[in-house]
């Protein structure tokens, strides 16, 4: 998820470009808070220009756009939405040169966030009408580059919500665990408290949510926001999160039968397996308007603590050891997140079930991993 950026983040021309149209923004009408919906975005194209020509109409597939589609999550989104709505209607995108498999599984285009004129040209050139907004720098990353993470989250955020805004799309964002804090509840988190995070990730992943909800309230945009637990998934790469290591360990099982995990023995965080994680992203995206009693939820399906997850691959992994090395950094971080999401207004809305417990996810874990000898598959 965190790919998403450019090296012309720090451009200080963008960056310029980028607050006057913020302070235009601020001096749209007096009194915002206190006026009804209205139609028209923060950057609303003069009227003679035909920027809806290409009509979205419920017996159509949707138009997808992914931005930071080579992060963490935005191949396998890719992949789970074009079986559903065909291949050409799913476009990937980021600033990157995608692999050859990737580049040849479905259309796939550049698309820098901190550029506004690009996105706005790809959402009119290819008839957008969802978009998957996964640019963004993960918590340990973003505390590493602080200036970084900021352009990316916060204004590559502005210009994906004016476009969506302009165009009438429907906007997914996900959220995260990272955006709750040390005075947060944590056991269980519920959907609405207070926050407060301690990382430029968290903090921005709150922004976020609350600009959609306020772009909803204020100009009708069709804002929806889950916020994720840690995602686990064999077919990607750790992408300098705090819940990796529980990918990590999947990796040096099959090769190594040996990790070192980076956090303590007993901390309890929540998890899910990313076929979950993708089917409640769909299943949010589909869910009738008048549904949502809110445009931000909490979604989980498990929580466990290193030691359990060791211990649930020890009985797949007879040799397999573990150790500890703790960094102080995502240490503390964890211990200012949740450890157990309470989601019950999402399964009541939307009717989301989780599919995979810990069992489940480290059998499925392991077996795509190294399907041989190292893997004792369970009878």
């Amino acid at each position: 998820m965190e790919r998403g950026w450019s090296a012309t983040a720090l451009d200080p021309r963008l960056l310029q470009g980028t607050w006057r149209r913020m302070l235009a923004l601020r001096a749209l009408r007096p009194g915002l808070a206190r006026s009804p919906p209205s139609a028209l975005s923060p950057r609303q194209a003069p009227a003679a220009a035909s920027f809806h020509a290409g009509s979205f109409s419920e017996v159509d597939h949707p138009r997808v756009l992914i931005t930071g589609g080579l992060g963490q999550l935005g191949v396998g989104l890719a992949n789970f939405l074009r079986k559903r709505f065909g291949k050409h209607n799913v476009i990937l995108s980021d600033i990157k040169k995608p692999p050859d498999h990737i580049f040849q599984s479905g259309p796939f285009i550049y698309s820098d966030i901190l550029d506004y004129k690009n996105l706005r040209e790809i959402v009119v050139n290819h008839r957008i009408t969802w978009l998957f907004h996964y640019s963004a720098l993960l918590s340990a990353v973003g505390e590493a580059n602080v200036s970084l993470a900021r352009a990316v989250n916060i204004t590559g955020l502005h210009n994906v919500l004016d476009v969506a805004a302009e165009h009438g799309l429907r906007l997914f964002v996900p959220s995260t665990i990272g955006a709750f804090g040390p005075t947060s509840p944590r056991n269980p988190t519920p959907d609405l408290c207070i926050q407060r995070p301690r990382t430029i990730y968290g903090v921005s992943k709150v922004h976020a949510e609350l600009m959609g909800e306020y772009y909803n309230y204020r100009y009708g945009l069709d804002f929806r926001c889950l916020r994720y637990p840690g995602i686990i998934s064999a077919d990607s790469q750790p992408g300098g999160g705090t819940t990796d290591y529980a990918v990590q360990i999947f990796h040096d099982a099959t090769k190594s039968g040996k990790f070192e995990c980076y956090l303590r023995p007993g901390t309890r965080l929540p998890m899910m397996y990313l076929d979950d994680c993708l089917r409640a992203s769909l299943a949010v995206m589909e869910a009738p308007a008048e549904a949502l009693s809110m445009r931000t939820y909490n979604i989980g399906a498990m929580s466990f603590t290193p030691e359990e997850l060791a211990r649930e691959i020890l009985k797949h992994v007879p040799e397999f050891q573990m150790t500890y090395n703790v960094d102080a950094a995502r240490q503390a971080i964890a211990d200012s997140w949740p450890m157990n999401f309470d989601d019950s207004n999402a399964r009541k809305d939307w009717g989301w079930k989780h599919d995979f417990d810990l069992p489940e996810l480290v059998t499925t874990m392991l077996l795509c991993g190294r399907p041989d000898a190292r893997v004792a598959r369970a009878s």
